[in-house]
């Protein structure tokens, strides 16, 4: 179930809000686990005892964790981590190893080992970073374990975040699971609507008309498109991959608020960024931190020589490529990224500093269109061939044809990506999704937010095209 489907928008998502605004506090949590249970169980009906016993596990091995010391302390976090990236190794990149095994074995004429396919739980990729969190948080002393288990499945479970994210750490919202009456308010919960309407309006009317082109130009018979058709092509899927991420996180923030949560942001205008390095502070947010304080900072961090900070910058990213996908083509994408973020340290910043603001986002930008080919094909062979294409300069004509609601809607999403570059636009948005707003305002977002719902539900209902980047991570 997505939030961009009518059988959520029309009928989870009210049925949900209404029982819950209705219930006594007491019970608010189990209700919201149960949904929770139940949106998840819908999409993945076989995996929802394989999480739920996992969640038991975990948490009566960190409630044990927390009452030892030195080395069983150790032996327990040790244990709730093995547990944890074990599960996501198996389901997400069993079938990845047992191929290249394979492979490697047909160069030596050797027989294949026998494999039947492993399948991918949904939102596996997320809610186990959020296991690592609990655990690792309790471990470290940043904040105490929960007291109940219902309460930790709900923290791993909740719906408007668990199939992609943003990645929710659990010192961050250990005391809004337990209380969070301070944070139920009317305010909130319009403000909470309008996020999430925004959000919507973001995936449904920009992402699926960018993305309807993109599976054309990339699913053409022996990529069969001359140089502005590949270029259209990856410049329409940098801005679909943007706007249907950011937009189910929108959703996500703001399904949360309006039940009392405060889910941290995952997006910033990464576009506007003057180096990759920057990019990286203002895309996946949720993810980058999660990366730099659980991974990066144990190898070391800035703390090392330079050579060994460069070496944890790679390990770091192609990591983070692996973890997006069980394929070469998102490792090279990650060490990719990786190679820029060394490039940056070593002279590209001071490059960037030397040519000006709007050269350095305009490179930045070709930067990241060049990675998301990576990302986007299927394997590295077509995302060669892609980036020939590119970089080839025929001029002939294709069969492809650009209509004017592409073109319309390109400038549009053009529009929205660039234009925080404008300090004064980017301190408008801060201000317009925050917190504490008057009635006169208020009135205004719900009349914008009813616009934006009807638009995107016509949209919905009447285009079978709307699918979700995120679910195959």
């Amino acid at each position: 179930m997505v939030f961009s489907s009518s059988l959520f928008l029309l009928y989870f998502l009210p049925a949900f809000l209404l029982i819950y605004y209705l219930l006594p506090k007491a019970a608010k949590n189990i209700f919201a686990l149960l949904a929770s249970m139940f949106f998840y169980a819908w999409g993945a009906p076989d995996f929802i005892f394989i999480v739920l016993g996992s969640i038991v596990a975990d948490f009566y091995i960190v409630q044990v964790m927390n009452q030892k010391t030195g080395k069983q302390k150790r032996l327990l976090v040790g244990a709730s981590v093995v547990l944890n990236i074990g599960l996501l190794a198996y389901f997400k990149y069993a079938n990845f190893f047992v191929e290249n095994f394979n492979e490697i074995l047909g160069w030596f004429g050797a027989k294949h080992v026998a494999w039947t396919a492993v399948a991918l739980p949904i939102g596996i990729s997320f809610f186990t970073f959020q296991k690592l969190t609990y655990s690792v948080d309790v471990y470290r002393g940043v904040h105490g374990p929960l007291k109940k288990v219902t309460d930790y499945a709900l923290y791993i479970l909740m719906f408007p975040q668990l199939i992609a994210g943003p990645i929710v750490r659990f010192n961050e919202i250990a005391d809004q699971i337990e209380d969070r009456s301070w944070n139920e308010n009317l305010n909130n919960r319009l403000t909470g609507f309008f996020r999430f309407c925004v959000g919507l309006a973001k995936k449904v009317l920009i992402a699926n008309v960018m993305g309807e082109q993109v599976d054309l130009i990339f699913g053409s018979e022996g990529l069969d498109i001359n140089t502005a058709t590949a270029w259209l092509g990856i410049l329409a899927y940098a801005f679909q991959i943007y706007f249907d991420f950011s937009g189910y996180s929108d959703m996500a923030i703001g399904i949360g608020r309006m039940i009392g949560f405060k889910f941290p942001e995952n997006f910033n205008n990464p576009y506007i960024s003057q180096n990759i390095t920057e990019f990286w502070r203002r895309w996946h947010i949720t993810l980058g931190r999660f990366m730099r304080d659980y991974l990066y900072i144990p190898l070391g961090g800035n703390r090392v020589t330079t050579g060994r900070l460069y070496f944890n910058l790679w390990v770091v990213f192609l990591i983070s490529g692996l973890w997006h996908g069980a394929a070469w083509n998102f490792v090279i994408w990650g060490g990719f990224h990786g190679l820029f973020l060394v490039l940056d340290r070593l002279f590209l910043l001071k490059v960037f500093k030397t040519i000006g603001k709007v050269p350095s986002i305009l490179i930045t930008f070709i930067i990241s269109l060049i990675g998301w080919v990576l990302f986007r094909a299927e394997n590295m062979t077509m995302a060669w061939d892609y980036l020939g294409r590119m970089f080839a300069f025929d001029l002939n004509a294709d069969t492809f044809y650009f209509n004017r609601k592409f073109y319309t809607i390109l400038i549009i999403a053009i529009v929205f990506s660039f234009w925080g570059s404008f300090r004064k636009i980017e301190a408008w948005q801060e201000k317009l999704f925050a917190q504490g707003k008057r009635n006169r305002t208020l009135v205004v977002m719900v009349i914008a937010s009813f616009i934006l719902f009807i638009i995107s539900l016509g949209s919905i209902t009447s285009s079978g095209f709307n699918p979700f980047i995120y679910f195959r991570f």
